[in-house]
C-alpha cells in the first residue's frame, strides 16, 4: 500500500473562508490592525486545529520544483541537471 501524502491547505484559503463566513453573519472581521497579518492568520489556523507551515501548500511547491527541473533539463541538458 502506498503512503498517503498529508493533506495540506493554503492558509489564506482557510482565512478567507472564515472571514467570508463572519461577513455573511454581519460581522466585520479585521486582522492584525496594523502590520503584517501573518502571525494573526497563523494564530487563527492554530485555533482551528490546523498547523500552519512556512512552506505553504506542498502541492504548489512540488509543482514548482517539477517545472524548474524541466526548465533546467531543457536549458542545460539532461547531463547537467542535479
Amino acid at each position: 500500500m502506498a503512503a498517503e501524502a498529508a493533506e495540506t491547505y493554503n492558509p489564506w484559503t482557510i482565512v478567507n473562508l472564515v472571514f467570508t463566513h463572519l461577513a455573511e453573519q454581519g460581522l466585520h472581521p479585521t486582522f492584525g490592525g496594523e502590520g503584517h497579518p501573518g502571525e494573526p492568520a497563523a494564530a487563527l489556523l492554530r485555533a482551528l486545529g490546523i498547523t500552519p507551515t512556512v512552506e505553504g501548500d506542498a502541492r504548489v511547491r512540488t509543482s514548482v520544483h517539477s517545472e524548474l527541473a524541466e526548465l533546467r533539463a531543457r536549458m542545460l541538458g539532461p547531463d547537467e541537471t542535479p
